[in-house]
């Protein structure tokens, strides 16, 4: 503020100095007001002169060079000047210590061995690390500016970069060498861009698929003596008769063990299959709530009447799913509430509307278990109460088949549970799997005329 008075003050010197210059020289030439318009204009004229002046010489400045020195002034246009190179120097500064930090960014992703690629507002490849150029064949030659979708032409990639869901990230084929695996993730940032990043997975892609190779060859080698074994069990329970007390003991245990160990395999043999397999026959038309009162049946047999079952069905479409891969997922999600909540529990089975889909939910007011399991609870073996678990008999196999079904059918699973207010499994189909309800037969009157 200081600044503009001074600048006040400046101007009014002048023009009381040029005033009273032209009220002496209006005196002597006996006119004093045209004397003293004359003084004050050229006054007037003299400040805008400097101004101007010093005007120039800031677009001098500015033009030639402004990291310079900057050109002498007064007044206010000193001030000016001063603050101007302050700035000026200031943002220098600032802009060095950007490009420095995007140097180290460079040079980081160079160092990368994973493939990192920058791609506009628009999909189209903006800047890339030598791994990029190397993982996806990648030139900055001519390469810059065109989609990345050019490049990368698998359909499951362009799905996958136009659904603008990343939260899991992609495994496809290399575009370059054909043997080798590429995991793929997108990050959105600033106004719609995209960080690309791409990483070789091929060997332990490979590791993976030996292992399932090898659980679905031990569990299918393991079927026949199984199979033998409880065979020549059951044999020998029939005679239990005649056998020491203390050997019939043995045997129950054994034909126990041995079913449980059937079980195990059989469910591992299906979650190879699961894993391996093409989905099949995967479009049936389904009535789920007929679905879900033979479950329903059939868990009342292994309930012994000690639960409630009820069936809600509020959904009249149906769903477009393998019939025997769906029932065995609901038939794992039932059948373990049957087996971990205490007697007298109620178990709800719900076919119900879901946002744009619908949803089968299995639902239990029994003990349910802290929030902290539920992550993990789709692993294999992966057990809430080990003790309980093994007294029931199960294998730990089973919410991992519901997953890898509900994968194959394009579904998701829901899991809500606290501690004593049971829990609730959503199995949450979209809208591409429901079909239309049937039509409800019309009845005809016998006098009706066909």
């Amino acid at each position: 503020m200081r600044y503009w008075i001074n600048e006040l003050w400046r101007l009014g010197y002048m023009l009381f100095g040029l005033g009273a210059i032209g009220l002496l020289l209006g005196e002597l030439g006996h006119n004093l007001l045209a004397g003293l318009g004359w003084g004050l204009a050229a006054g007037l004229g003299l400040y805008v002169f400097l101004h101007l002046r010093h005007v120039r010489k800031l677009y001098i400045w500015l033009l030639k060079n402004p990291r310079e020195a900057p050109p002498p002034g007064t007044g206010v246009w000193g001030d000016l000047f001063d603050r101007l190179y302050s700035y000026q120097k200031a943002q220098t500064q600032l802009q060095g210590r950007l490009r420095d930090i995007l140097r180290r960014i460079q040079d980081s992703c160079e160092a990368m061995r994973d493939s990192v690629v920058m791609l506009d507002s628009r999909g189209d490849l903006d800047w890339w690390n030598s791994a990029a150029g190397d993982m996806l064949g990648l030139q900055a030659d001519h390469d810059r500016g065109q989609p990345i979708t050019n490049f990368l032409r698998d359909p499951r990639f362009i799905a996958y970069f136009e659904s603008g869901d990343y939260r899991e990230p992609l495994l496809i084929p290399s575009p370059v060498q054909a043997n080798h695996s590429l995991q793929f993730h997108l990050t959105l940032f600033g106004d719609n861009e995209r960080l690309l990043m791409a990483r070789d997975v091929t060997r332990l892609h490979q590791l993976e698929m030996m292992r399932r190779d090898f659980v679905a060859n031990v569990s299918h080698e393991l079927r026949t003596p199984l199979t033998v074994l409880a065979g020549y069990l059951e044999t020998y329970s029939d005679h239990a008769g005649q056998l020491p007390e203390r050997w019939q003991r043995g045997f129950g245990q054994m034909q126990a063990q041995t079913t449980r160990m059937q079980n195990l395999v059989e469910d591992l043999l299906l979650l190879s299959r699961l894993e391996i397999d093409s989905p099949n026959n995967d479009r049936e038309t389904l009535d789920v709530a007929t679905l879900l009162a033979g479950i329903a049946a059939d868990a009342r047999e292994l309930s012994t009447e000690r639960h409630q079952l009820t069936i809600e069905a509020e959904e009249p479409r149906q769903l477009l799913a393998n019939t025997k891969e769906i029932r065995s997922a609901i038939s794992n999600l039932v059948f373990n509430a049957v087996r971990y909540t205490p007697a007298g529990s109620t178990i709800t089975l719900r076919w119900k509307p879901w946002h744009d889909g619908a949803a089968i939910e299995v639902e239990d007011d029994g003990d349910g278990f802290d929030p902290i399991h539920i992550p993990r609870l789709t692993e294999r073996f992966y057990r809430v109460d080990k003790g309980r678990s093994a007294a029931t008999g199960g294998t730990g196999l089973g919410l991992a088949i519901v997953k890898h079904v509900l994968l194959r059918h394009e579904a998701t699973l829901e899991i809500v549970s606290r501690p004593g207010l049971g829990a609730r499994f959503r199995c949450v189909f979209p809208a591409s799997r429901l079909a239309a309800a049937p039509a409800r037969p019309t009845s005809v009157s016998p006098d009706t005329p066909a």
